[in-house]
Parts: C-alpha cells; structure tokens; sequence
C-alpha cells in the first residue's frame, strides 16, 4: 500500500509539474508539453495538462489586467514600465486590432516567441475586447497551438523534412 502510495504522489507530481510549467507565462504549454514527454507521459497526456495548465490563468487576467495596469500607472515605481508593457503589448496586436476575434485566434495559435495565451490574453485586455470574444479566441487558438506542438514533438511531424 505505500509503495502504491508512493508512486501516486510521484505520478500526480509530474502531471502537476507539467501543468505548472505551462501556466508560466513564456514557456506555455509550447514548453510544458515537450517538458510532460520528456518525464514520461504519453504526447496525448501531455498535451491535455499543458492545455489545462495554460488556460488557467486566462479568466483572471482577462479580468484584472486592466485594473491592476490602472492602479500601477498611478504608481511612480511602476508607471514605465506598464507603459513600455502596454505600448509593446499594442505594437504586436495589429493583427488582432485589425481581425477582431480572428486574430486573436491566429496570435495564441502560431507556436513562435512572444505569441501565445499571456501576450493573446494581455492584448485582449489592453484592446477592452469582451470575455465572450476573447475567452474563446484564446481557448481555440490555444487547441491549434497543442496539436501543433504535440505533433512536433513526438515526432510525428518533422519539419526538417520539409527543409
């Protein structure tokens, strides 16, 4: 019975280690799924805590983005550096500026740097798009970001055969 317990508890730590690591903002689940194979768990597993893992953060910061960047740029030790996050923020959200929920679907879709659920949500925000526009632009692109991932790294799409 211990020895059952015990590895229940190391099982349930890799699944919480993957959905940690995936709500993290930069490393998403485009880093959590690679992390989840790489500790033993099935690619479709992986995906699926990733997935999880990374949406948990969506709802609250839709939610209080913009009032905790209000209340900081009243702040003279956070002032610039919510503006130059804002501006930057902006900057990258033409797509989603000028295709509206489409856009944001392809931002947290495309499986690149400084793309994905934190830049998509925090463009949400910072543009007052509605959370019945925003919440589900973000959760299909976040699909198409797993599958995308999760096909990379098993193996089962190799873009270096492409190349």
């Amino acid at each position: 019975m211990e020895s059952f317990l015990k590895q229940l508890l190391e099982f349930l730590s890799v699944e919480f280690t993957v959905m940690l690591t995936a709500a993290l903002p930069v490393i998403e689940l485009r880093g959590a799924i690679p992390v989840g194979i790489a500790l033993g768990l099935s690619p479709i597993h992986s995906t699926i805590l990733s997935f999880i893992g990374s949406m948990i953060p969506v709802p609250i910061l839709l939610f209080s983005i913009r009032p905790l960047f209000n209340y900081l740029k009243k702040t003279k030790l956070f002032r610039r550096l919510i503006e130059k996050i804002t501006k930057r923020s902006i900057g990258k959200s033409g797509k989603i500026q000028k295709y509206g929920f489409w856009g944001l679907i392809l931002f947290v879709a495309i499986p690149l740097p400084g793309t994905g659920v934190w830049s998509g949500t925090l463009a949400a925000a910072l543009l007052d798009m509605r959370f019945k526009l925003a919440f589900p632009a973000i959760l299909i692109g976040n699909t198409i970001a797993a599958v995308l991932i999760m096909l990379l790294s098993s193996g089962f799409v190799n873009i270096f055969a492409f190349l």
